[in-house]
């Protein structure tokens, strides 16, 4: 199933798709998988996450917050290395979830973009976030995706110009993502007001769904965010749940947001 399928069917069925972040690896690579197969089973009357991001674990990282950065630090004290993402992937795949990858550029530049994008698809990946790569110095990247056939998923901000958002717009493909504030990820008390309007104004841009994330922590949150955007990301939260009641923790949590969202009921077979 393509993106272009889960955000088509989200809308079909009245619901934004919930599109859920986790670092592999984290703690380590059988437990993260256990994690992310939980985040899209859901309760088992809920469903879970429609999407999965999978974030590479990085040790510089300039957008992440505390929350992140710890559970990276954690996978890469535990050995995690980038050619384990692969299989981490085919996991995801498996449950029928939309696979994306979340990465800075410069594990993607080291393991060769050609290379990295034609393993990404035949694990079953879909595309790939790179929240630090501009579309105007992603000629390398864009060239490989499509090679390939992977989404290239870019980001929208608060401060993006009208330019700025047609350009990105118009390089992007699957889902653009909307960073709702400045500053670094992290679950928020509140969402922020400014998403609303980013998403207003990067949909005069494109036709493509548009997912709002940095914030989002709660249902209540994620029905809110519902409300305006077609997909709801969250990652944060997801990892704290994770630390604090493992993957039955991650997986009631996933059926909670899916409940935000607009989710009723496990489809019928």
């Amino acid at each position: 199933m393509s993106l272009h399928e889960v955000f088509r069917d989200c809308a079909t069925r009245r619901s934004a798709a919930l599109i859920g972040y986790l670092p592999a690896g984290f703690p380590t690579v059988p437990d993260s998988v256990e994690l992310f197969r939980a985040m899209v089973r859901g309760d088992g009357d809920t469903p879970g996450c429609d999407v999965v991001e999978i974030g590479i674990p990085y040790s510089d990282p300039v957008m992440d917050g505390p929350t992140i950065q710890a559970a990276s630090g954690e996978a890469l004290r535990n050995g995690f290395r980038v050619r384990q993402l692969f299989d981490i992937v085919s996991a995801v795949a498996e449950t029928g979830a939309a696979p994306v990858v979340m990465t800075y550029w410069n594990p993607v530049h080291r393991y060769g973009p050609d290379a990295f994008a034609r393993d990404l698809a035949a694990a079953g990946g879909l595309g790939v976030i790179t929240p630090d790569l501009v579309p105007d110095e992603a000629d390398e990247w864009l060239a490989a995706a499509r090679q390939h056939r992977l989404d290239r998923i870019f980001l929208v901000a608060p401060s993006s110009t009208e330019r700025r958002v047609a350009m990105t717009a118009g390089a992007g493909s699957g889902f653009l993502y909307a960073a709702s504030v400045m500053g670094v990820t992290g679950a928020r008390d509140s969402v922020s007001g400014s998403a609303r309007e980013l998403v207003r104004r990067t949909r005069a841009h494109t036709e493509l769904p548009v997912g709002v994330g940095l914030g989002v922590r709660t249902a209540g949150h994620a029905a809110e965010v519902a409300e305006f955007a077609d997909g709801v990301i969250v990652g944060s939260a997801f990892i704290d749940r994770a630390g604090q009641d493992g993957a039955a923790g991650v997986a009631e949590f996933a059926a909670e947001l899916g409940r935000g969202v607009g989710k009723s009921s496990t489809p019928a077979p």
